[in-house]
């Protein structure tokens, strides 16, 4: 229940006992004291927060009555659903396995409570009815120590059984000690791999964002790099087809249940869970769900010191692993591939991948790469920071480094990624991070094997798939490039970048009306898209679509992609004057920033040995945009030259 000012009512001294505990939300009080009322009027001892007395230290007591209480009865309802203090005291009770839920509004419990049958007080907001309190009345009655019936009620969390029902349950005080050997014995991985769900099994799975519970600073991030981490060791296991992290954290903040998530995921279970950190203490709860029934048949819980995080990511993985595949072998029982076991490492190590992915500007980049190097210093052995090292230094190369200096800066690159494969040969983000930086550095021969060991290392992996596709697009290959990033949509589906990417793909192939499904598609996901309308533009030019191509161009926000395509399309329209100013824009504002640019639109115009001379001094500057040389449509009128050719195979690309 949340704190109240109210201060008033009789208390119940500590020494009186059996209770009933009430948990609700401070909005829904009136429906609570109906409750209350309800179950005095049985001849029930309650304790609620109406009951502290003025100056009481409300975290201690409460927890002492929570703790000791025969039965927790908690009020769900669309406010209690959202209050942190009603998941924490709902978490203790189906943790003792005295949890009593109960609907005063028809709102469901938030996932991980739903494998208990709950009472329906209301089934909208309003009176409750009298048939529901009674039945809650009967239940809790049942669960009194002094009951005949014991604890046998229906509403509470199943009791560990005899060994000969092939059910079991998982015991929080059991899972404590023992890791996966615990599980294994006990409940957490021994239930889920013998039949909870029953029926047709699947292997498909999403790790839903883990919510941070209590504490006074945003924990958000070291919950979500547990559950980054959960998820990277699932993927890991080939026979699993596990949701990717940009579609499964859609679901952050949202009504959806878990048969809706499920259905838009395409995933037949869901992973979620709960972080609470206090100090050097985790606790951690993980819940599997079956998406085609919205249940949640069993949890696992963990109370740790805040270094066994590593033990809490392993036995999760390995028992979600085991019902998902009935499988355990190698380096796919959910094991540790690339990592560290140092706590101040992995929380420098997820700051890193914190700041990197919010992408906002220079600063944050070298933000990243400093907390990268931070993890690296303080674990040298750490794969995983020096391939998010190696990482940072591509992006920073590619974005803000001046050119004379970028041979220097991705060989810095390399061998931080170099590094991480030495480390972790079998960590496909090593490679991935390795044929990123050689690609980079525009040596696309070095770049093959390490992109074909991420992919054979990271096929369950989005991201990975992602960063393969890109590149077997960039070397010609559509048909691997298209199979790739298929796989990566099946695995990210609400991900709008991947659908720019496969629009890319697309482009580069010759599907131009393909091209602009995708773009569109990516658009639906993220209305406020980078680059969609240039990337529209340039498949409409494609098609012969000049005033469509004009348009989109124009609309582009980015003063780059407006000048580079309405330069040729003006051009192409027989406006002269407009496509070159179009160009003396653009060349002004960037001057050799945009070197790749005017190779492009002096190719389009015809200019061949202007377009030439640009190429030339793009090769000079290294710039960026020379990865896309090779299936680039826009450079097609100078394919056929010797120094066109000269320079692919100086690159690798052939």
């Amino acid at each position: 229940m949340e704190p109240t000012d109210d201060k008033s009512g009789e208390s119940i001294p500590a020494q009186e006992a059996p209770w009933a505990f009430v948990s609700y939300s401070r909005e829904d009080r009136p429906a609570a004291l109906k409750v209350i009322e309800a179950l005095k009027a049985a001849g029930i001892a309650v304790w609620w927060d109406g009951l502290l007395e003025g100056g009481a230290r409300y975290n201690e007591i409460t927890e002492d009555r929570l703790e000791n209480a025969y039965a927790v009865i908690v009020l769900w309802s669309h406010a209690s659903t959202k209050s942190h203090w009603v998941h924490d005291e709902a978490m203790r009770g189906r943790d003792r396995h005295c949890l009593v839920p109960a609907s005063i509004d028809g709102s469901e419990p938030p996932l991980g409570f739903r494998q208990f049958q709950c009472v329906t007080l209301a089934s909208k907001p309003g009176p409750l009815d009298p048939a529901g309190l009674a039945d809650l009345v009967q239940t809790v009655q049942r669960m009194h120590p002094d009951s005949r019936e014991g604890t046998a009620a229906h509403f509470v969390s199943h009791p560990a059984p005899s060994p000969d029902t092939g059910r079991f349950s998982v015991d929080r005080r059991l899972a404590i000690g023992g890791g996966i050997a615990a599980l294994a014995g006990v409940g957490g991985l021994a239930a889920w791999q013998f039949g909870v769900f029953g029926g047709t099994r699947s292997n498909s799975i999403a790790v839903l964002p883990f919510e941070t519970i209590g504490g006074g600073e945003d924990q958000t991030w070291f919950a979500d790099g547990l559950a980054a981490e959960i998820r990277a060791r699932l993927a890991q296991n080939p026979l699993l087809k596990v949701a990717a992290k940009a579609s499964s954290n859609t679901f952050r903040e949202t009504e959806a249940d878990a048969k809706e998530i499920a259905s838009k995921l395409k995933v037949a279970f869901l992973l979620n869970g709960d972080v609470r950190r206090e100090g050097d203490q985790l606790r951690v709860t993980a819940a599997l769900t079956d998406g085609s029934t919205g249940f949640t048949e069993r949890q696992l819980s963990f109370d740790r010191a805040i270094d066994g995080v590593f033990e809490i990511q392993s036995a999760i993985a390995a028992a979600v692993i085991a019902e998902l595949t009935a499988q355990i072998e190698g380096r796919n029982t959910g094991e540790q591939i690339g990592g560290t076991d140092n706590v101040a490492a992995y929380e420098a190590f997820l700051r890193g991948n914190e700041l990197f992915d919010a992408g906002t500007d220079q600063n944050t980049d070298r933000q990243a790469l400093a907390k990268f190097e931070e993890a690296v210093a303080i674990d040298p052995g750490y794969a995983a920071a020096h391939a998010g090292k190696s990482r940072a230094i591509s992006v920073i190369g590619n974005l803000y480094t001046a050119p004379e200096n970028r041979a220097e800066v991705y060989g810095s690159a390399a061998e931080a990624a170099r590094e991480a494969v030495r480390l972790a040969p079998e960590f496909a983000d090593g490679h991935s991070a390795l044929g990123f930086a050689f690609a980079n550095r525009l040596d696309m021969q070095a770049a093959r094997d390490p992109y074909e060991r991420s992919y054979q290392l990271g096929a369950g992996d989005a991201e990975i798939l992602s960063r393969y596709a890109k590149f077997r697009s960039r070397i010609g290959d559509a048909d691997g490039a298209s199979a790739a990033i298929e796989r990566a949509v099946g695995l990210d589906p609400l991900n709008a970048r991947v659908f720019v990417f496969y629009g890319n793909i697309a482009y580069a192939a010759g599907r131009y009306a393909e091209a602009i499904d995708h773009f569109d598609e990516a658009r639906a996901l993220q209305p406020q898209l980078s680059s969609y309308h240039y990337s529209k533009g340039l498949a409409q030019l494609e098609l012969g679509d000049f005033e469509a191509a004009r348009d989109s161009f124009a609309a582009d926000p980015f003063f780059v992609w407006q000048k580079t395509g309405g330069a040729i399309v003006e051009h192409k329209l027989g406006n002269t004057a407009a496509a070159k100013a179009h160009y003396q824009a653009l060349k002004a504002e960037y001057g050799d920033e945009s070197s790749y640019q005017y190779v492009q639109i002096l190719s389009q115009w015809g200019d061949i040995e202007g377009a030439l001379a640009a190429l030339g001094e793009a090769e000079r500057l290294r710039d960026s945009g020379l990865v896309w040389l090779y299936y680039d449509p826009l450079l097609a009128p100078i394919r056929e030259t010797d120094e066109y050719r000269a320079l692919i195979k100086r690159f690798g690309f052939v």
